[in-house]
C-alpha cells in the first residue's frame, strides 16, 4: 500500500497538480502509482517466497511440481492481482473523496479491498464443494485464474477509464 500512501500524500499536498501543471495526464499519474505498488510488491514477495520456501527446503521437504503450481497458478499473481486492484480502487476513492477532519483515508480501509480477490475465490471454492481430489485441484486453479483474470479486467478497466469517470479537477488539492 506504500504507492497508495504516496498518491494520497501527494494528492493533499498539491503534488498531483503541480504534475498536471506541466501535462502529465491522471491516466499516467495513476498508472505510474500503480507500477510502483507493484514494484513493492515484488519486493515484498520475493523475500516472503524466498524466505518460505527456503525455509521448507530446510526441514528436508523436497521442491514439488504441486508447490511449483501452487506457487506459479495462484500465491504470486493473486497477490500482483490483489494488490493491483487494491491500490487502483483506493486511488479512485482518494481522488472521489474529499478528506474531512476526523475522517481517514483509504489507506486503512484499502488492505481489506486487496484481500477481497482470494477471499472470494475461497468462498466460490466452498461453494462448489470443491475436495482434495486430482480434478477439484484443477478447478480450483481454474477458478483461481478466473477470478485473478476478471481482478485484471477491472483494472484495466479502471485505469482506461480514467478520463472519463475522474476529471483533471479530482485531483487538485483539496486544501
Amino acid at each position: 500500500m506504500g504507492g497508495l500512501a504516496v498518491f494520497t500524500s501527494d494528492r493533499l499536498k498539491g503534488t498531483l497538480e503541480y504534475f498536471m501543471a506541466y501535462g502529465i495526464s491522471p491516466r499516467r499519474l495513476f498508472l505510474n502509482f500503480l507500477i510502483a505498488s507493484l514494484v513493492l510488491v515484488t519486493i515484498v514477495l520475493s523475500v516472503a517466497v524466498g524466505v518460505g520456501v527456503g525455509l521448507y527446503l530446510a526441514r528436508g521437504n523436497s521442491f514439488t511440481p504441486g508447490l511449483a503450481i501452487a506457487l506459479g497458478l495462484y500465491a504470486v499473481p493473486m497477490s500482483f492481482a490483489s494488490a493491483a486492484f487494491a491500490t487502483t480502487m483506493g486511488m479512485y476513492w482518494s481522488t472521489l473523496s474529499s478528506p474531512r477532519t476526523g475522517l481517514n483515508s483509504p489507506i486503512g480501509l484499502a488492505p481489506l479491498i486487496g484481500i477481497f480477490p482470494p477471499v472470494a475465490t475461497l468462498f466460490i471454492v466452498a461453494a462448489l464443494g470443491v475436495s482434495g481430489t486430482t480434478t477439484s485441484v484443477t478447478t480450483f486453479y481454474g477458478i483461481a485464474v478466473a477470478v485473478m483474470a476478471l481482478v485484471v479486467v477491472v483494472v484495466v478497466l479502471l485505469l482506461a477509464m480514467i478520463n472519463r469517470f475522474l476529471r483533471r479537477e479530482r485531483l487538485l488539492s483539496p486544501a
